[in-house]
């Protein structure tokens, strides 16, 4: 049975540019920010959840975009086998896209913050004990170099926010990224300015990041960027 790439060497992994080794450190960012999670309220709980967000979205856009497309590939059963990951990231945006839209005094956050957490530990399982293991075994170091090269590049330019209703495959995926890559970083820049702004700010920062959801919103729904998904994840 191949081993989980958590107990190997950088080495056995293809090297510091392996698409394995930043996996793996995404991974272990996540799993200190879950643990910063941990018992954090309120305004806490919110900037950890973001910065959890932004790491995320753009992790899995990435994975969905470049790496699941070569696993479907190389590997015969390539196509369940990510479509078991793709449920996972659908139900991640589901959930994120729940408690942004009603608050922290919602009766049901705590049981969604709870099952956020167990999805997003089961997908790191699935990921390093299951699917790279299996990547490895068919790809040189060479080619797991490659990959890391264009995986990076992707995860730069990919959303950082929910976007339940955008296919988990191409072409859907890739049509919609880089108009919601800007949607999201033009509200991530929003959203921390009104962090830092004055009172009477505010309001007009909050109306303006309000907008660009709704922009977002636009881009999700049309035909184009619904393409390709499955019926498991489809919305």
């Amino acid at each position: 049975m191949p081993r989980s790439i958590a107990d190997q060497t950088v080495e056995e992994l293809g090297g510091r540019g392996s698409v394995l080794v930043r996996q793996r450190r995404d991974h272990m960012q996540l799993d200190r920010m879950l643990h910063e999670l941990d018992g954090a309220t309120g305004a806490d709980q919110e900037e950890v959840l973001q910065r959890i967000d932004r790491l995320v979205f753009s992790h899995a856009f990435a994975e969905e975009t470049v790496l699941w497309p070569v696993i479907r590939r190389v590997l015969p059963d390539g196509d369940a086998l990510t479509l078991r990951i793709e449920q996972e990231h659908q139900e991640v945006n589901e959930l994120v896209s729940a408690l942004e839209r009603d608050g922290l005094d919602h009766p049901e956050r705590p049981a969604r913050l709870a099952r956020l957490v167990e999805v997003l530990r089961e997908d790191v399982r699935d990921e390093e004990d299951v699917l790279f293991p299996r990547l490895q075994e068919q790809l040189t170091p060479e080619e797991l170099r490659a990959l890391g090269r264009r995986w990076a590049l992707m995860a730069r330019i990919s959303p950082t926010r929910p976007h339940p209703t955008v296919s988990r495959r191409p072409p859907g995926n890739a049509l919609s990224g880089l108009p919601l890559s800007l949607i999201d970083r033009t509200r991530d820049a929003v959203d921390a300015g009104v962090r830092r702004a004055p009172d009477r700010f505010v309001p007009a920062g909050r109306a303006v990041s309000k907008g660009l959801a709704a922009v977002a919103g636009v881009v999700e729904r049309v035909p184009l960027s619904r393409r390709g998904d499955r019926s498991p994840t489809s919305r």
